[in-house]
């Protein structure tokens, strides 16, 4: 009878183990010609390189017949077509999935225990997030041949997040484009720059602050949304108006590299945004202090984040489609519901 798992190693595929910081696999006995000869092969210090890893020495999984062997195979070929930062959230949400569920057969499953996993979890943002990628799994299993229909999908219905309503006022905009910089350029003028252009295009941060000299054409800035590039590919072009040129020059002037490529950039002229993680540390440490700044010095009480940016950009667009527009959104009904944050005006009758 094969020994209970350590807790750390549970959700991880069969034969993964946690130790020493990184993920190992125990390679079956006669086939370490295939692993480099080991007995214990080192996949990766990550669970997205993990995977990784193991995709590139296994190759396909044919058949699956438990919710864990579907949920391997997802995360061998689907999982690593996602961006950076959402490979990761998906590998600790699987490990998570396969570690209550992994054991079901693939056939088994029904609509009461995707209800029983959500009421046994604490963290019930989380648990949705993660019955998303099963539900998304589910389906791939229909494309992949394993079942004829999704055992779940139309018929659970989840209680849906609270859309955040926090819509920043204009006068909170100028307290905070008023704050003085000690410096010629520098973060603070940098932040500025950067919401006015923001507060112009909503534009997402990735997006925003990826952009270089190039992007600024004849006609406007033409980017290539990230959210999409690998799936729409859709071009946009944000055409020049007098106020989006004056605050493009002015993000240009207040660089602490000026022969940099991006407009935004650190003090060695490099981009913030890191490709590899998804992350930008080193906006989000400046994005943070300017904050503390705003809440001590301006009359501005309650912080914002760059998303209510965004949000207010599409609450002060005069229609739903130019907002839709603006955000780069395929559905309005996302815009509309998450993004529209100003109060209804209605006229009463007469």
């Amino acid at each position: 009878m094969p020994l209970p798992r350590k807790k750390e190693n549970k959700g991880l595929p069969a034969r993964w183990r946690l130790q020493h910081g990184a993920y190992y696999f125990k390679v079956p006995a006669g086939l370490e010609s295939k692993w480099d000869g080991k007995q214990l092969f080192r996949l990766g210090k990550t669970l997205p390189e993990a995977y990784r890893t193991w995709a590139d020495r296994l190759g396909s999984i044919d058949d699956a017949k438990t919710i864990a062997e579907l949920l391997d195979r997802y995360a061998l070929e689907v999982v690593p077509e996602k961006k950076v930062t959402t490979q990761a959230q998906n590998a600790v949400a699987i490990k998570r999935l396969r570690a209550v569920l992994g054991g079901i057969p693939l056939l088994a499953l029904k609509p009461r225990h995707v209800y029983q996993y959500i009421d046994k979890r604490a963290a019930k943002v989380a648990a949705h997030r993660e019955i998303e990628i099963l539900s998304h799994a589910y389906t791939k299993a229909v494309q992949w041949g394993y079942l004829d229909r999704h055992p779940f999908k139309g018929e659970v219905r989840l209680d849906g997040e609270k859309a955040r309503t926090r819509y920043v006022e204009d006068w909170e905009i100028v307290e905070c484009l008023a704050i003085d910089s000690r410096r010629k350029v520098g973060s603070v003028l940098a932040v500025q720059a950067y919401m006015r252009i923001k507060l112009l295009t909503g534009m997402r941060r990735g997006d925003l602050l990826r952009l270089t000299m190039s992007n600024l054409q004849e006609d406007g800035i033409h980017i290539t949304p990230g959210k999409t590039e690998d799936t729409t590919g859709k071009k946009l072009i944000y055409l020049w108006t007098d106020e989006l040129r004056e605050y493009v020059a002015m993000a240009k002037s207040v660089r602490p590299v000026s022969i940099s490529p991006w407009l935004f950039c650190n003090r060695r002229g490099e981009c913030y945004f890191n490709e590899q993680t998804g992350r930008a540390g080193g906006w989000d440490t400046m994005w943070r202090n300017f904050m503390t700044r705003v809440l001590k010095e301006t009359k501005v009480k309650e912080p914002f984040t760059e998303h209510d940016m965004r949000a207010k950009c599409a609450s002060d667009a005069e229609t739903l489609e130019h907002a839709q527009a603006l955000l780069a959104h395929a559905d309005s009904k996302i815009t509309e519901r998450v993004y529209r944050r100003k109060p209804e005006r209605v006229m009463p009758l007469r």
